[in-house]
């Protein structure tokens, strides 16, 4: 039944707006920081590039930082939903030690478009890289991944953490533009960390990276 004339919005009607303000301000965010740099861009610039209201954008993010999270957050959940159901060696099928060295090479070929963001909002405050839930996620992915590799030799949380660490933006970042590494160069160092690793706790077949990204 349609709404009489007058009547407030349906609640689809407010959450086809809420999209489109979200688009908005997401598009204007990403323009300015390329335009002006992440350090020179504020939120009222950005309420103004969206045509909204400051009000509806700290309703919305609360804050920059924030509001640099959810500029990756979709291709983030892409990559995680991949993880879960994709296809392997990413996602399920291929074994264990395989999905271990695709985890590590997408993930940064995904920082390389996305690390920017990420270690801005780290930078600012609003989540830290090991507190939040990504990490969580990527820790049990991991744990999983050695465990089945490696049996309970790979039981080993300091080794879980040691696979992680140069997969977050700001080792990578350091990598890329102070070392001037290339992706593949780091994807190569990443397959070579990934097989010590794995040798080293005992997995059959390691020592054989794959071509995750193909």
């Amino acid at each position: 039944m349609s709404a009489p004339d007058g009547a407030a919005p349906s609640a689809e009607r407010e959450r086809a707006d809420a999209r489109r303000n979200r688009e908005r301000i997401l598009c204007a965010t990403a323009q300015l920081i390329e335009e002006k740099g992440i350090d020179c861009m504020s939120m009222d610039d950005v309420a103004h590039a969206a045509g909204v209201g400051k009000g509806t954008l700290y309703r919305r993010f609360g804050d920059r930082a924030a509001l640099l999270r959810a500029l990756i957050s979709e291709p983030e959940q892409e990559f995680q939903d991949n993880l879960i159901r994709g296809l392997p060696p990413l996602g399920p099928g291929a074994p264990a030690a395989e999905r271990l060295h695709a985890f590590g090479e997408h993930l940064l070929r995904f920082l390389d478009g996305n690390a920017v963001y990420i270690k801005a909002g780290e930078l600012l405050g609003s989540s830290k890289r090991y507190t939040h839930p990504v990490y969580a996620f990527y820790q049990t992915h991991v744990s999983l991944l050695l465990r089945e590799s490696c049996g309970e030799n790979g039981a080993n949380p300091y080794m879980v953490d040691a696979l992680l660490a140069p997969l977050g933006a700001e080792p990578f970042l350091y990598q890329r533009d102070v070392r001037g590494l290339s992706v593949d160069e780091i994807c190569a160092g990443w397959h070579a960390l990934c097989d010590c690793v794995l040798a080293g706790l005992g997995a059959a077949g390691a020592g054989v990276a794959t071509n995750a990204a193909a």
